[in-house]
Parts: structure tokens; C-alpha cells; sequence
């Protein structure tokens, strides 16, 4: 099922386009960075690759041609366009020539983009085997190559890892979550007790990989994410146990006070005294109507008739008896295999 999406992934990405031109990733290629010599560039070895210079596309292998593009901008800069395999991002980067000696020195290699695709990502790995043993770390690894030779397709691996059964194989192991790349040791067994000749789960094809490299670094454990946080009010080495600041009780301002710092008095009673010359009046008492009473009552009694309604003189017919008798002195316990539960 995953084998037939990552292929139907795989035809779509073939038919789209990249980000700033119409080339296409499985048929297209530049000039991969092997190795950066000069610190002031920002370029990834293996990761990067040249596909345009000067706003040209790049589809001459030759690395002379290449070089007489550098001499020419000897004492300005030169614009070049790299793709990432990191999330397969395209970027721009103006590097300065020097005068002296026009290189940028890089080395450099003809090589399709599609080389980049052969990478296997773990997705577990068992334990006590030898992915165990050598340290591999599930969802965050991703194996990118062998200094062993060439490996391509989703069978390489596999071919590789069979031609060095208990034999030290070594990895290119790049590592998503801290964004570094290292070598490690493995030597695949088949009576390691479990499945498999490395004890892992891999991943391969559009789904699995490279992902675009994170923002930020990532916290190592035990470390407090906002312990250097600050707040824009707080002055430099205080420090408050609450962002909030206690509210100050309010000060006279000038020939003025604040209306929540004024000390008012209580409020008063209102007053009782007797208005001189008036008599207070006695409340009056609604008296009901005689001739809508005799009314309610007639026709209350005409109501009862209808409905047979007996009188409260009137003693009603006797409850049925019960069946089966009075209840018995003790009840009785729950059934064997009965479920007991409380209301």
C-alpha cells in the first residue's frame, strides 16, 4: 500500500514544477558541494547544489565553463542559486570574488538531483539490536550514504547491508532534529534474536524524505526553555517571581485626590423624623368582590360534577390486593453469577 502511494507520489512530484523554474528534480542536475574549503560562504556540503549562476540555468556539465564565469567576476560578486535536499528548497546567495585569486573554493561534482532521493528513514528500531547497539534514533535518523560506494534505489540498502553480514558497515547519518550529520558504525547479524539484519524499521520514497531543516534548535533534556526570558518592563539583574506588579494604592496628585484614595464616610440612614401637621395612613386591605367569589365556587362545583370528582367526605374504592402475599422478613441474596450494582 505505502510502495504504490510513494510511487503515485513520486510520478506527481515528476510532473511538477520546482519553485523558481520548470526544471524537473528527476531529470535535472548541478554542480553538488563535495566540500566547502572557505568558511565565509554559507554552503552545505553534500546537501547543496549549484543549478544556476548569474540567473542562468546551469545544464552544461563542464567545469571549465563553470570556472570562466568565476574568473569573470573577479572583484564583485557573483550570483548563484542552490537547491537544498532539505525539504528540496531553493535559494539565492551573492558570494564576493577576490581579485587575488578568483575561486570560491568548492569542490564540486556533476551529479542529478534525484541522487539526493536514496535516503531511508528510521522509523524504529528494536532493541538490543544492532541499530540498538550502534545508536540509531527512530523518526529523527535518516541514512544518506555509505563511504562504502554508491547506493541507489530502495534495494541498495538491503544489497549493501547483505554484503556485510558480520562486518563493520559504516553510515552517513543525518539527524533531523539537530541538523548534523555523523558517521556511525553497525555490523548487521541474522542471530542478533530478532527481525532483520540491523533491527529497524525503514522508510523509503516521497513520504520519507529529507524534511526541511528546523528554525530553532532543539532543547536537550533537562534544559528550561524560557529560564533566559524577560520581560520588556523588567530592568537588567532584577528579577520578579510574577510578571504582574502589585497595584499601589493611589496618591494625592496636586490640589486633587483620587477618587479611590478619598475616605468617604458611611452612608446614612434616611431619616425618620415625622412631617409636622400630616397623619400617616393606614395601608389599605384589598377586599374581594362577593359576586365573582360565588361565581368561582358555582362553577367549581359544576366542574366536580362532570368530572365525578368524589368529595373529601367520600372514602374511595379499596386498593387491589397484593399478589403473592406480604413480603418475607429477610430478603433473599443475589443469584449466583448475578451482577450486583448500587443506585
Amino acid at each position: 500500500m505505502f510502495g504504490a502511494l510513494n510511487r503515485f507520489i513520486s510520478r506527481l512530484d515528476s510532473e511538477s514544477p520546482s519553485q523558481s523554474s520548470s526544471r524537473n528534480e528527476q531529470s535535472a542536475s548541478g554542480f553538488q558541494v563535495l566540500r566547502n574549503k572557505n568558511r565565509d560562504i554559507a554552503i552545505e556540503p553534500w546537501y547543496d547544489f549549484i543549478v544556476e549562476i548569474n540567473g542562468r540555468q546551469i545544464d552544461n556539465p563542464s567545469s571549465s565553463l563553470f570556472a570562466t564565469e568565476i574568473r569573470n567576476c573577479s572583484g564583485s560578486s557573483v550570483s548563484l542559486t542552490l537547491w537544498n535536499a532539505k525539504g528540496s528548497r531553493l535559494r539565492s546567495l551573492s558570494v564576493p570574488i577576490p581579485s587575488p585569486s578568483p575561486t570560491l573554493g568548492l569542490t564540486l561534482q556533476w551529479t542529478p538531483l534525484s541522487t539526493t532521493h536514496s535516503t531511508w528513514h528510521i522509523l524504529d528500531v528494536l532493541p538490543s539490536s544492532p541499530a540498538d547497539a550502534a545508536g540509531l534514533l527512530p523518526y529523527s535518523d535518516y541514512i544518506v550514504g555509505t563511504p562504502e560506494g554508491a547506493v541507489h534505489g530502495e534495494a541498495g540498502l538491503g544489497e549493501l547491508v547483505e554484503d556485510y553480514l558480520s562486518r563493520s558497515l559504516r553510515l552517513y547519518v543525518y539527524n533531523h532534529e539537530y541538523g548534523v550529520t555523523r558517521t556511525v558504525s553497525i555490523t548487521p547479524s541474522r542471530s542478533w534474536g530478532g527481525t532483520g539484519a540491523l533491527g529497524c524499521v525503514l522508510g523509503y520514497g516521497a513520504l520519507h524524505r529529507l524534511p526541511a531543516a528546523l528554525e530553532e534548535p532543539v532543547q536537550a533534556p533537562g534544559e528550561t526553555m524560557f529560564e533566559t526570558a524577560r520581560f520588556s518592563n523588567e530592568e537588567e539583574g532584577t528579577r520578579s517571581s510574577s510578571p504582574y506588579r502589585a497595584a499601589s494604592p493611589a496618591k494625592p496628585v496636586g490640589d486633587f485626590l483620587v477618587p479611590a484614595a478619598m475616605d468617604l464616610p458611611p452612608p446614612s440612614a434616611p431619616p425618620t423624623s415625622k412631617v409636622p401637621g400630616r397623619t400617616p395612613r393606614k395601608p389599605k386591605v384589598a377586599r374581594g368582590n362577593s359576586a365573582f367569589e360565588d361565581m368561582f365556587k358555582e362553577g367549581e362545583a359544576k366542574s366536580k360534577e362532570e368530572d365525578f370528582a368524589p368529595s373529601s367526605n367520600t372514602k374511595g374504592a379499596p386498593p387491589p390486593p397484593r399478589a403473592g402475599g406480604p413480603p418475607p422478613s429477610r430478603s433473599p441474596g443475589p443469584e449466583p453469577g448475578q451482577e450486583v450494582s448500587e443506585a
